[in-house]
């Protein structure tokens, strides 16, 4: 059961909320049919995370008319991934847009504070692979985490990686992004005590395969905890870390 859920009921308890209220909340539609999307308006009711928008291959005016509905229905903050420089500018004509080009990310409304049960780390062999490393980030800061990045600590020099063995050993996740062979995982895998999750890119000679040796270096990783997202993806990554961030929160949800 998830935090908004939550609410209602202990409204109706406490006498704040009345039943009709509460049945009216919980019966809301639970999407928007707007012809080209069918905006998922019950995403944070059943998963606790709201509806996030896919900026790549939608045009600016798409981008915007699926944040008018999520905004209608009271969305206070919208993240939209892949989403390039010329429709973020766009967007920012209409709507106050917080743009991290380097993530390819765009935020509307405030961050949450961060009420997560300790701090995910996002860890990059190189800094070549910052641009995903910010995605998974950016992302995990939007749902209401502390990140601690360290990047360019791979593995072709160890004794950047154990220059920050307490971190590593603070964390509760750890994202730990890498192409060429993919080894960090591997190594933060064998030194944390947290789940780490490991993100292949796509950077690297010929031979990577478009980031493909990174990956099934990641997949064959003989660390324990060790769990594995596809190429690139630093959204995903930082979306799991946020869940496994707030497992404590959600323990007591169910008490």
């Amino acid at each position: 059961m998830n935090n908004d859920i939550k609410r209602i009921l202990e409204g109706v308890r406490d006498g704040s909320v009345s039943v009709d209220d509460a049945l009216i909340s919980l019966k809301t539609r639970p999407f928007e049919d707007i012809g080209y999307a069918k905006v998922d308006l019950h995403r944070k009711v059943r998963q606790g995370a709201a509806e996030v928008i896919y900026g790549a291959g939608k045009t600016p005016e798409q981008i915007i008319g699926i944040i008018d509905v999520m905004i209608k229905n009271g969305q206070d903050t919208i993240l939209i991934t892949r989403l390039n420089k010329g429709s973020a500018d766009a967007v920012s004509e209409v709507y106050e847009l917080d743009y991290r080009e380097s993530a390819r990310i765009g935020i509307i409304g405030k961050l949450p504070i961060p009420d997560g049960i300790g701090k995910i780390v996002v860890a990059t062999g190189g800094t070549s692979d910052i641009p995903v490393a910010e995605e998974a980030a950016v992302t995990a800061e939007a749902y209401g985490n502390e990140v601690v990045r360290l990047y360019d600590v791979g593995v072709a020099g160890l004794h950047r990686t154990l220059a920050h063995l307490d971190d590593i050993m603070g964390a509760s996740v750890i994202i730990a992004i890498a192409g060429m062979e993919g080894a960090l995982a591997s190594v933060i895998g064998g030194l944390a005590d947290c789940p780490v999750i490991a993100v292949p890119t796509s950077v690297g000679y010929g031979a990577s395969f478009g980031g493909l040796s990174a990956l099934l270096s990641m997949l064959n990783s003989c660390a324990s905890g060790v769990s594995v997202v596809n190429i690139d993806n630093g959204f995903g990554a930082g979306y799991l870390a946020n869940m496994i961030n707030h497992m404590e929160a959600k323990k007591e949800e169910t008490r």
